[in-house]
């Protein structure tokens, strides 16, 4: 084609008698298929257009024969997704995937504003993972320090209460938060007769429920590096500070805090990654605003059938994920420390 959008007459009339072949050998199903994730209806203007196509050549131009035929052929949009699916390889949907496309004249533009919504789903889900990485973090390091410094009928008791959640089925733990954390659930119904509301709070299908949900599946997955980690350190560093005459927090924060970096990172890095990647949960306790990345690759996928966004969606994700686990091992150095 010349300028995109626009085929000259010898591209249209080799597309003419091509689409002839197509429909006596019986394949338009297919390229309709894909052209229809493009513009909606493609599937059927192929069809149309096909079964009208004289067996001859026309007297007029294959251009006015088309438009005859159906007045969509008039409007650059349809020969412009042609081109752009003509290739066996295309970068229009990695394109689409961070809001950008290509203009009719080839350069690279924003997509519309009411069309741009993959930077802020990609923002929005990088923000929820790390809030839930700190909330875990938070969580789980004194539960781990509570663990190591236990006797040892308490000490196993603790485990096993860390490593339930592993025993339960993620749907079910997501359906039971959506128990506990509805109007008319016991966690509401609690508040209210205590006196600490009242009115039932709105826990269930926004941030907070999601954030809720997603802790307390993930905590585990924060708490047993650091366990293992804790359990290697000797308790007479501490001992050996305090006689020394440092203060407890001082002692802490200078010599046990260092050595439990590498159970930090491990823990840190295990939980984001996984909230990134999380779908059902966000899913059923989230609203319309809360919803990440994970869940509109299952609609391009399920819904839509539209692989090639799911596609570039999950590659540009996974490619954030390298990025960041680059910079966070660079920044803490843990990929310069050696454990055990």
């Amino acid at each position: 084609m010349g300028r995109r959008g626009h085929a000259p007459e010898e591209v249209i009339a080799t597309f003419a008698e091509e689409l002839k072949v197509a429909r006596d050998e019986r394949q338009l199903g297919g390229p309709g298929r894909r052209l229809n994730y493009e513009i909606a209806g493609y599937r059927g203007l192929l069809r149309t257009t096909a079964f009208g196509l004289p067996e001859e050549e026309p007297e007029a131009s294959w251009r006015d024969t088309l438009i005859e035929i159906d007045e969509r052929w008039g409007e650059s949009q349809y020969w412009q997704a042609l081109q752009e699916n003509s290739s066996w390889i295309t970068f229009d949907y990695l394109l689409a995937a961070v809001d950008l496309e290509q203009a009719d004249d080839g350069s690279i533009q924003q997509v519309a504003e009411n069309q741009a919504i993959h930077v802020d789903l990609y923002l929005r889900t990088l923000w929820m993972a790390f809030v839930i990485t700190g909330i875990a973090l938070l969580l789980g390091y004194p539960i781990a320090y509570l663990m190591t410094n236990s006797s040892g009928p308490t000490q196993g008791i603790l485990l096993v209460m860390v490593l339930f959640p592993f025993w339960t089925s993620l749907l079910v733990r997501t359906a039971s938060w959506m128990v506990l954390l509805s109007r008319n659930g016991p966690l509401n119904n609690l508040l209210v007769s205590l006196g600490l509301t009242d009115a039932p709070l709105e826990m269930l299908y926004n941030r907070f429920g999601v954030y809720v949900g997603m802790v307390h599946i993930l905590l585990p997955f924060m708490i047993m590096p650091i366990y293992a980690v804790m359990r290697g350190i000797p308790h007479s560093h501490m001992r050996a500070a305090a006689s020394l005459g440092a203060p407890p927090l001082k002692a802490f924060r200078r010599i046990y805090l260092p050595q439990t970096m590498p159970g930090i990172t491990a823990g840190c890095l295990l939980v984001f990654i996984l909230a990134v990647g999380f779908y059902i949960t966000p899913a059923l306790l989230g609203g319309q605003s809360d919803q990440m990345v994970s869940y509109f690759i299952a609609y391009y996928t399920n819904e839509t059938l539209n692989w090639g966004l799911a596609s570039a969606l999950a590659a540009i994700l996974l490619l954030m994920i390298f990025v960041l686990y680059a910079i966070f091992t660079r920044l803490t150095g843990s990929g310069r420390i050696q454990v055990g």
